[in-house]
């Protein structure tokens, strides 16, 4: 497969430990730039790209290769926003731009609570973040100079994220 740009609309990875704002911030984006949001927590219940359920953790164990073979013709058109807590299985070549939310422990750890977190599925949650594993994981799988981590504590943390990304989508060009 060719790794010419053949998308006239960017490619946007928004990635973060579970309740750092991912989806919230990507349906924001997608309704300000009309680029399309997929949830993949969602895409993989509705379309059973899963290998069953991890009841230790209480979600499902998505097949990573079911999930890209769904994404690959969309993500080839471009114009997508990725949102998923994970980020070292997509391509590289799919993302125009990798977005690392990043939320405060407290903060944090009051959302997860909220959600109904406890246990194990409570503290590895909290850990990722305090370790900055989504960031590394990110830097580690995607070229440094698309990977942008951006604080998302609030809701005006999430309005300028969205306004800065927005600005990003407007000024966005193809690579040759």
């Amino acid at each position: 497969m060719t790794q010419d740009c053949k998308r006239n609309r960017p490619n946007i990875l928004v990635t973060g430990t579970p309740g750092t704002g991912k989806t919230t911030t990507s349906s924001a984006l997608a309704e300000s730039t009309q680029l399309r949001h997929v949830n993949i927590g969602e895409l993989v219940r509705e379309k059973n790209l899963h290998d069953g359920w991890d009841d230790e953790l209480d979600c499902h164990v998505i097949n990573e290769d079911l999930v890209c073979d769904e994404l690959e013709d969309i993500m080839e058109q471009g114009g997508i926003i990725v949102d998923y807590h994970g980020c070292d299985f997509f391509p590289e070549r799919w993302f125009d731009q990798v977005v690392v939310l990043q939320t405060d422990n407290s903060v944090l750890y009051d959302r997860l609570t909220k959600r109904g977190y406890t246990g194990s599925k409570l503290t590895n949650n909290i850990e990722c973040e305090i370790f900055q594993v989504l960031l590394e994981e990110a830097k580690e799988s995607y070229p440094e100079d698309i990977v942008v981590a951006l604080k998302s504590d609030t809701i005006e943390d999430i309005t300028r994220n969205v306004a800065t990304l927005t600005e990003w989508v407007r000024n966005w060009q193809p690579r040759s």
